[in-house]
C-alpha cells in the first residue's frame, strides 16, 4: 500500500481547515472566517481503499498547519514553528492559494532565464514568505487553487500563469472543498507520489488529537463565532476538568426505552489579556458566555456522543501571547505530558523519582 505525510500550507483564510475536514469526512479542525484560526499542527488520517486499475490502497496523513503570516508575538512565532515542524516530516506539500484573493508576489523571471536566484531574508509580503518556504523543499509540491466556486473560470488561467512563474509545481489542481470539486483528482494525484509503506495509524483512527484538545478547540471556535474582531486573537482555552461519562446500563426488559445518554462533565477556562475583553466575553448578565457555552456544547455533544455539562469561566492573563511558558502550555502534546506526570504522582505519592 501507499502511505505518507502530506503537509497543508497556505496564507490565513486560504481554506486549509475546510479542505482538511472535507478530505477526512470528519470535523478535525475548527473553521471560521477569521484569520489565524488554526494555532497547532493537526493531523487528519484518511484510509483509501484500492481501486483496481486506478490506484492501490493508501493511508494519507494530512497535516494542517497555522496560516503562514509574519510573526508579531511569541504566539505567532510558535505558530510559525508549527509550520516548520510539519515540513520536517513530509512526503508531499499542498500549497493552498485562495482564488478570490489578489496575489502579492514580485515579478518573476521567465522559467528558462539565466538570471541568478537570490536568497530573500526580508519578505515584502506574506505570499513571498510562503513561496520562500516552499523553494527550500526537496519534495513534490502541489498548487491548490481553493474556493473556485466563487470565481469565474476565465480568471483561473491568469492566476495559474502568475503562480507557476514563481515555482515549478508538480501539479496544479483547482478545488472547491464546499462542493467537493476536484477532490477525487487531488486524492488520486497524492497517492501517485506517495511512497510504498505501512500504516502510521490504526485503520479506524482519523486524527492524532486527544478529545480534550478537540473540546478546547470547539470552545475556541464558539468564541470566534460569537465575538468581534478584538477578542478571538487574545483568547485561549484550557480544559481544567474532563470527567468522562460512564456507559449507560443496558435495558433490562424487552421493549423498554433505552437509558438516557451518559453525561460528560467539562470545566474550561477562557483566558484573555485585558479586563475589557473579559467584559465582552462574559456579556451583560453573563449572556455572551452563555451563548459561547451553548454553541460549544452542541458541537462537543456531537463529537463525544454523550450529553455534556459545560462550565466556563474567564481569566485575565495580561500579555499571555508574549509569554513563552504560557504559549507552550497550550500545546496539547505538552498538556498530555503534564497529565501523565500528574497521574504517576497520584499513583505513587511521596516516592523519589
Amino acid at each position: 500500500m501507499k502511505s505518507g505525510f502530506v503537509a497543508i500550507l497556505g496564507r490565513p483564510n486560504a481554506g486549509k481547515s475546510t479542505l482538511l475536514n472535507a478530505l477526512i469526512g470528519e470535523k478535525v479542525a475548527i473553521v471560521s472566517a477569521k484569520p489565524q484560526t488554526t494555532r497547532n499542527r493537526i493531523a487528519g488520517v484518511v484510509e483509501i481503499p484500492a481501486r483496481k486499475g486506478v490506484h492501490p490502497a493508501a493511508q494519507i496523513v494530512f497535516v494542517d498547519t497555522p496560516g503562514v503570516h509574519k510573526p508579531g508575538s511569541h504566539l505567532d512565532r510558535r505558530m510559525l514553528q508549527e509550520v516548520y515542524e510539519a515540513l520536517e516530516t513530509r512526503d508531499l506539500v499542498l500549497v493552498l492559494m485562495d482564488a478570490t484573493r489578489r496575489v502579492q508576489l514580485e515579478a518573476a523571471a521567465e522559467p528558462d532565464s539565466d538570471a541568478p536566484k537570490r536568497e530573500r531574508t526580508n519578505w515584502a509580503s506574506e505570499d513571498e514568505f510562503l513561496f520562500g518556504l516552499i523553494r527550500k523543499l526537496d519534495c513534490p509540491v502541489f498548487l491548490l487553487l481553493t474556493k473556485i466556486d466563487l470565481v469565474a473560470k476565465d480568471q483561473l488561467l491568469p492566476l495559474i500563469d502568475t503562480l507557476t512563474r514563481h515555482f515549478s509545481f508538480a501539479q496544479v489542481i483547482p478545488v472547491s472543498a464546499r462542493k467537493r470539486d476536484g477532490m477525487d483528482i487531488l486524492v488520486r494525484k497524492i497517492i501517485e507520489v506517495l511512497p510504498t509503506g505501512e500504516r502510521y495509524y490504526p485503520k479506524d483512527q482519523y486524527t492524532d488529537q486527544p478529545q480534550r484538545f478537540m473540546v478546547a478547540e470547539l470552545i475556541r471556535e464558539s468564541i470566534l463565532v460569537e465575538t468581534g474582531e478584538e477578542v478571538p486573537y487574545a483568547s485561549a482555552v484550557v480544559i481544567e476538568r474532563f470527567e468522562e461519562a460512564e456507559p449507560p446500563a443496558p435495558s433490562r426488559k424487552k421493549g423498554q426505552a433505552p437509558a438516557r445518554l451518559p453525561l460528560t462533565r467539562i470545566a474550561a477556562a477562557i483566558y484573555c489579556e485585558r479586563d475589557g475583553q473579559k467584559a465582552i466575553l462574559i456579556g451583560k448578565g453573563g449572556s455572551k458566555l452563555k451563548e459561547i457555552g451553548t454553541g460549544a456544547r452542541r458541537q462537543i455533544e456531537s463529537l463525544l456522543g454523550t450529553r455534556v455539562y459545560l462550565e466556563l469561566h474567564v481569566i485575565v492573563e495580561p500579555g499571555w501571547r508574549e509569554s513563552k511558558s504560557f504559549v507552550e502550555s497550550l500545546d496539547w502534546r505538552n498538556q498530555l505530558e503534564r497529565l501523565a506526570e500528574s497521574s504517576i504522582s497520584k499513583k505513587h505519592p511521596g516516592e523519589d523519582e
